[in-house]
């Protein structure tokens, strides 16, 4: 029953009425004590306004007034009601004036809809099935259906959602006729149990789970869909391959009513099979391949089982097994593969025969190599008229290998090589991502590309730019790791050259990212100030940003002018300030800029800010006076960087990414070289080809035979050297065995759940454990900013990801700016201080029985190779 509760200062009045809730066009009986001759005003609400007001004689003892429910009383109202007495009675000492108000719960019965699903209780996987949706009392509704697989559901302790008691949420008073009314009845007043309903045994259904099958899961959702007056409409789906309970669920709303329905269909067929391997496999691994046999009816007594492996597996031991039912159930075969030593998609297509039944599977995965590329690079200098002859093999195992072949008139770039790098740096912060497409988007300049390689560079461009949406802030700026807080500015200029030469090429930007990055860069401009923020390099920041807003041709000649006055401006902030003007076109100012300034960078390596180096600044200059169209001034530029490209020096991903962007914005501005190259290339038994073009490069990749090895002649046909280089790239079955450290400690280790120290040599199938590594900054060369931990791990192992799972405060990490979480590895980036320790746990379990190769723990500062550590790999077992 709702009772009038305490109002003001004790003067208040306990009325009821005849239920707690009522249906639209019911009558609602209140009864008030009271004294003859009172009057009561009654004053019915719901959460906004008054919807009726009157008053009431009283009677003796007490008073009963009734009232009809009307539909804009749902979902509920309030009836309030002060209660005046005469003066001179005495027969309660009650004071004059009483006030009392009650909620009263309202249902309108046209506000439900009631939606119907027929449909077989039994369903067979991989087959198509019909659902019939209709609405029990005719009524038009729009809705959508959903299948959900009853696992999925019991994960997240799912039910159908009901949209009704949403929207028919119980309104809080909100009128304020009386100045007490908040004190009268908070949002909530009535009873608190209704508020706090506690979970009921669907949550208990979830810990009772048995085993978990291992389907794919499913999750169909279709819809929305009208269904007009008195209709049914059918929906033919197909079920996956997926054995269990689904649950079809029906969610309908129109004009203000709202209903659910579900229902739960079974998936099952006579003889069914499943295999479970790990999502990766390393080449030379051993794996143990459990197939579960499941016979659903009686029938199914005597079963055999065949695997066919591709040519990356080999079984050891037989093809097939033969498994006896006794009774309705599942069995498990187990088969032993060992991997090649190669890599590639492995596929197990595994089929079970019972009489007339009969179940497939097939396993597909990547085979992947686990250790670091290795390059090779094989110089000649050819004199006119004279043929190199050579023969290579490449470093690595089958599938991983490649080679090509450079030819050029000018000192090498090394272009295949440097590109490579690029492309394959396994790291991906708004730099390294600008990085990897930027030099291809300008490759064209400086070389032939044939047409299938043309495809490709498209495509990697047009991922790049959605990539980079993932790192674009809402304020326009674009961050350094995806989903975090802030800007970076130096990544932020260069995402931003390179998405308006990304433009100026022909390609669609993602839609509003080039203007709210403009707006970006146009106020950080704006409020600008030297010295005042925490990058070294501020002044070339600023340079950069005004030089990308004269490219996008908004130029900021306020900003510029400004930067030009400042005292103590650094000669690279000049020659990138000089860029702006020049592209602004102004190059006379342009001109005073660079007036005697060095073109000499001393040797240096930035570890954030700019990511920069000595090299990096260089390729920045010379990009300059190719804008400035200084072609002799920038020629000395540009051998002086296609030489260090061509040299073994280590070069950072901005760095190499630049010097390459320098040298093609050049060669796009005049030739690098006049000579037209001519050569003939012949390559194993096939025919010599002839080679002409009047670009300064010429790049083919070369055949491999067996992917290993090739007989390659190169004629120059020209009156010049020419220079040739081969190189040849790949990944060895097995990592580097040595141990380095370089100005950085690592220590490795691996613990069971509770801190102690175990050997992963060996580890029984099913055991949790940690992987501890700690990493120390020595402390002689300060700080160290975008440090990367890249820890892979044996496909045997699978890391248990910490954001889903509860983990005990013990197995935390230290502070880390990013973390990338695969398959089958963890990369972790952070900083470290001087003399600063920290240690980062990744937890794993040992899943799966066989020999795995567990590859080296690699940490390093991504931009400077010189601060590095790495533990050797080893192989390892999981046992039974």
């Amino acid at each position: 029953m709702g009772h009038g509760r305490y109002a003001g200062h004790g003067h208040h009045v306990a009325f009821k009425a005849d239920k707690d809730k009522y249906k639209v066009g019911d009558k609602v009986t209140v009864t008030i004590p009271s004294g003859k001759n009172g009057r009561a005003l009654v004053s019915l609400e719901n959460g906004s306004k008054v919807l009726k007001m009157f008053w009431v004689e009283t009677k003796e003892k007490n008073t009963v007034f009734q009232f009809d429910v009307t539909p804009d009383m749902a979902p509920n109202i309030f009836i309030h009601i002060s209660l005046i007495q005469p003066h001179e009675q005495t027969e309660n000492d009650a004071p004059i004036r009483l006030y009392g108000v009650i909620p009263i719960m309202v249902e309108d019965p046209t506000t439900h809809l009631q939606p119907q699903i027929e449909m077989p209780d039994e369903l067979a996987p991989e087959k198509p099935y019909e659902v019939k949706v209709s609405e029990k009392n005719g009524r038009k509704m729009t809705y959508t259906l959903a299948v959900v697989d009853e696992g999925l559901l019991d994960l997240t302790r799912f039910q159908t959602p009901d949209p009704w008691p949403v929207f028919y949420a119980r309104e809080a008073l909100g009128v304020k006729t009386w100045d007490f009314y908040d004190n009268v009845i908070g949002a909530y007043g009535a009873r608190l149990e209704k508020a706090f309903a506690v979970g009921g045994d669907q949550n208990l259904a979830a810990s009772k789970r048995k085993k978990v099958n291992r389907f794919e899961p499913v999750a169909q959702f279709i819809g929305p869909f009208t269904l007009e007056k008195n209709q049914t409409q059918t929906h033919t789906l197909k079920m996956p391959n997926y054995v269990g309970a689904v649950r079809v669920m029906v969610v309908a709303g129109n004009e203000g009513a709202y209903g659910k329905a579900d229902k739960s269909v079974k998936v099952i067929k006579p003889l069914m099979l499943l295999g479970t391997l790990p999502r990766v496999l390393g080449p030379g691994e051993e794996v143990k391949l459990p197939v579960n046999v499941f016979a659903m009816k009686p029938e199914v007594k005597d079963v055999t089982v065949k695997i066919e492996p591709n040519e990356l597996f080999t079984p050891v031991g037989s093809r097939t097994q033969q498994i006896h039912f006794n009774e309705i159930g599942d069995q498990l075969a187990g088969f032993k593969l060992k991997v090649a030593d190669k890599t590639g998609i492995g596929k197990v297509k595994i089929t079970a025969q019972s009489g007339k039944y009969t179940a497939s599977y097939e396993i597909k995965l990547d085979v992947r190599p686990s250790n670091p590329r290795v390059t090779n690079v094989l110089e000649q200098i050819i004199q006119p008229g004279q043929t190199w002859k050579t023969s290579v093999t490449a470093p690595g195992m089958e599938g991983t290998n490649t080679a090509s072949l450079e030819l050029s008139g000018i000192p090498p770039l090394d272009l295949s090589r440097r590109l490579n790098y690029l492309i394959h740096y396994p790291h991906g912060c708004i730099e390294q991502v600008t990085s990897a497409v930027f030099p291809q988007l300008l490759l064209n300049r400086l070389i032939e590309i044939p047409s299938d390689k043309e495809s490709q560079i498209e495509d990697n461009i047009r991922t790049a730019l959605n990539k980079l949406t993932t790192f674009q802030l809402s304020n326009g700026g674009f961050s350094y790791w995806p989903g975090s807080a802030y800007a970076s500015p130096w990544g932020s200029n260069y995402a931003g050259h390179f998405i308006l030469k990304a433009e100026e090429a022909g390609y669609t930007l993602p839609y509003g990212m080039k203007s709210k990055w403009l707006n970006y860069q146009q106020n950080m401009a704006r409020n600008w100030k030297n010295g005042s923020n925490r990058y070294r390099q501020s002044d070339l920041i600023q340079a950069y940003r005004l030089y990308t807003l004269a490219l996008a041709q908004h130029p900021d000649m306020g900003a510029m002018n400004r930067l030009r006055e400042e005292k103590d401006v650094s000669t690279m902030a000049k020659w990138r300030l000089a860029a702006a003007y020049a592209v602004a076109g102004q190059p006379e100012v342009a001109s005073q800029i660079i007036s005697g300034l060095s073109r000499e960078v001393k040797t240096y390596r930035e570890l954030y800010g700019t990511y920069g180096s000595n090299w990096r600044d260089e390729a920045m200059i010379l990009e300059t006076l190719s804008l400035m169209n200084r072609k002799t001034e920038a020629f000395p530029l540009v051998t002086e960087l296609a030489h260090q490209l061509s040299t073994d020096d280590w070069m950072s991903t901005q760095t190499t990414a630049y010097s390459l962007i320098a040298i093609a914005e050049f060669a796009g501005k005049q030739k690098l070289t006049d000579k037209l190259l001519k050569a003939s290339v012949a390559v194993g038994k096939s025919s010599a080809k002839a080679v002409t073009t009047n670009k300064p490069l010429w790049q083919q990749s070369v055949a491999l035979i067996n992917n290993k090895s090739a007989e390659l002649s190169v004629k120059n046909e020209t009156a010049d050297i020419m220079y040739a280089r081969l190189i040849t790239e790949g990944i060895p079955v097995t990592g580097d065995t040595t141990s380095v450290q370089n100005n950085l400690f690592m220590d490795v280790r691996y613990t069971d759940m509770q801190g102690h120290k175990i050997d992963p040599l060996k580890l029984e199938q099913g055991t949790d454990f940690v992987a501890v590594v700690t990493v120390q900054n020595p402390g002689q060369r300060g700080i160290y900013r975008e440090m990367a931990l890249t820890t892979i791990f044996p496909s045997g192992w699978e890391i248990i990801n910490q954001r889903l799972n509860d983990v005990p405060s013990s197995l935390q990490n230290d502070a880390f700016d990013y973390q990338d979480i695969r398959d089958d590895r963890v990369n972790t980036y952070f900083e470290l201080k001087p003399n600063e320790r920290k240690t980062f746990r990744v937890m794993l379990n040992a899943s799966y029985e066989g020999k795995f190769y567990l590859p080296s723990v690699l940490c390093e500062a991504m931009y400077d190779n010189r601060i590095s550590a790495r533990r050797p790999g080893q192989w390892v077992e999981v046992v039974k």
